[in-house]
């Protein structure tokens, strides 16, 4: 019987704002005037090289940025070198920084809970199923969270920055069953990564995959997990 419910944070509960978005909200303050053609082009470089966090993968890696990127996710320092060496990568106009695009990415505002997420976590918490995010992250969430109206569902929260261990490592899927005080065999991780997140089954958890879609394309990609733990 599942006694607790681990959760990952991005493609599971929530999902980043698009590239457009993102650099639009960074170039409106700074009142650059990007031509359409230099837009499209400086959006293409931006996926490119993976510069939004929670956005597409790096294409291409630079060689300098590997030892940043592999470690990204352990400290705030080395997330955000890690992010503003593959925006500027991207060769970004003049008045538009690195550092802007990063802090922008940090705000409540660029990210939108999947439209099943509070209704889960409200059912969850109905059911007296404990709950607590554990994500691969270099900066506090909990923001996020509050923001939204979702911080009273949560129980806990295990950051990789915070914890010093990143998945698919065990330990910060024992570290998240410990804050909750429950054996990982009664547990389930919820999350979009079928490695990261799926590597909780190696000390005893159980799994349910959800897809990383857009907010529009994913309604209910919680509802089933409801059912399953009828």
């Amino acid at each position: 019987m599942i006694k607790g419910v681990l959760l990952d944070f991005s493609g599971t509960l929530f999902r980043i704002e698009s590239t457009a978005e993102w650099l639009d909200a960074c170039l409106t303050p700074t009142g650059l005037a990007v031509p359409d053609r230099g837009r499209s082009e400086l959006l293409r470089r931006l996926d490119h090289f993976g510069a939004l966090p929670g956005g597409p993968v790096p294409v291409d890696l630079p060689e300098a940025i590997e030892p940043l990127w592999s470690a990204r996710d352990l400290s705030a320092d080395q997330h955000r070198a890690a992010y503003t060496a593959l925006a500027r990568a991207a060769e970004l106009p003049a008045g538009l920084s690195a550092d802007a695009l990063y802090d922008r990415h940090r705000s409540p505002a660029a990210w939108q809970p999947y439209p099943d997420a509070e209704p889960t976590l409200r059912e969850l918490r109905r059911r007296g199923l404990p709950i607590a995010v554990v994500s691969n992250i270099g900066w506090d969430l909990r923001p996020v969270f509050v923001s939204h109206g979702l911080d009273e569902l949560v129980d806990a929260y295990v950051f990789s920055f915070e914890v010093g261990v990143q998945k698919p490592h065990p330990a910060i899927f024992q570290a998240a069953c410990d804050r909750l005080g429950l054996a990982p065999a009664d547990v389930l991780m919820v999350g979009d990564h079928p490695v990261q997140d799926a590597a909780a089954t190696a000390i005893g958890c159980q799994y349910f995959p959800v897809d990383h879609l857009p907010v529009a394309e994913r309604p209910a990609g919680l509802a089933p997990l409801l059912d399953l733990l009828r």
